[in-house]
């Protein structure tokens, strides 16, 4: 069944994604309530950001918002709204449109927003997805945030790299299916394929450092690679870093793929992109509690003097400059 937008309207395509939703779709949306705001947006453009060849349009909508959350996240903030415009070329349908929502309010009830609101637009070039979120801490505990300073434990959430490999797996056999037409089998990739279409965060993550009672002096949410978000660090704190390299979660998959493709799995973890980890540094006092409450996190490395810059120190402790696109 394929619904044309035309043929219902836009109000009643609005009135329809949000009925029973458990969200009423407030324009614009109020923040209410103490403590400190802090906005992050995101725009998602088809052919640049994602693929509709391969990537569901579900899981498209929850990983957006995962995209915008999770920049919360690492400001230490709690989300508490979320407003989405969609601009919508001809060939979206009623349909296509609820199926992004869909995946899209699982991700809100996931993540506790409160407030959600939704605009539909004209497009002549394909999906273009806006998100704009807020969220809030105290002001107790943003008082907390201690200074950042020379060793610093830099600690990372996750393995890195897996995203990009499920990437090159999609990419390549988007190649093959346009040539024959034949559905491929993808399923000894699953790992990495996983790692791409439906990253996952804890929506917990920043309540866990409160009770832990070890605040990060900085964050930093994962998409563009972890040697980008080294030196955002670096520029940010006014510090150097230094990024071991046998330190670096990288998944046995991820490993595989890059040697069946002949890539260099280094340059897939530092450079690769849509990873969804955090970047974390914590005071080195801290590094106790890191080992006993945080075992999901792992210490790669620590910020370093200024004229050290950001650099990967290899096992043998060769310093190598990180670079970085955008840099």
């Amino acid at each position: 069944m394929r619904t044309e937008i035309s043929e219902i309207g836009k109000q009643a395509v609005l009135d329809r994604l949000f009925e029973q939703s458990g969200y009423t779709n407030q324009q614009p949306i109020a923040i209410t309530g103490r403590g400190e705001c802090c906005n992050a947006q995101k725009l998602l453009l088809e052919g640049c950001d994602f693929d509709l060849v391969y990537t569901p349009l579900k899981h498209l909508g929850y990983k957006a918002v995962l995209c915008v959350l999770g920049e919360l996240y690492a400001a230490l903030r709690q989300p508490v709204s979320l407003a989405v415009t969609l601009g919508l070329s001809k060939k979206f349908c009623y349909e296509d449109v609820a199926a992004l929502w869909e995946g899209m309010l699982a991700a809100c009830r996931e993540h506790g927003i409160k407030q959600l609101s939704l605009e539909l637009n004209p497009s002549v070039n394909g999906l273009a997805i806006g998100l704009a979120a807020c969220g809030l801490q105290k002001r107790s505990i943003l008082e907390q945030v201690p200074a950042s300073k020379n060793m610093d434990l830099i600690c990372l959430s996750g393995h890195v790299g897996a995203a990009y490999m499920g990437l090159h797996v999609l990419e390549r056999e988007k190649v093959a299916f346009t040539s024959t037409a034949e559905q491929p089998d993808l399923s000894k990739y699953k790992p990495v394929l996983a790692s791409y279409l439906s990253p996952e965060i804890k929506p917990g993550i920043v309540q866990r450092f409160i009770e832990a009672g070890a605040i990060p002096s900085r964050g930093y949410f994962l998409t563009r690679g972890l040697g980008e978000a080294v030196i955002r660090l670096t520029r940010d704190t006014g510090l150097g870093a230094k990024i071991y390299l046998e330190k670096i979660p990288i998944s046995s998959q991820t490993f595989a793929m890059a040697e069946e493709i002949d890539m260099d799995v280094v340059t897939a973890a530092m450079n690769g992109g849509d990873d969804y980890k955090f970047l974390f540094t914590l005071p080195i006092e801290k590094h106790d509690v890191i080992r006993k409450d945080f075992q999901d996190f792992e210490v790669i490395g620590h910020t370093a003097r200024p004229e050290v810059g950001p650099v990967l120190v290899t096992p043998e402790g060769a310093e190598l400059p990180i670079h970085a696109q955008g840099y």
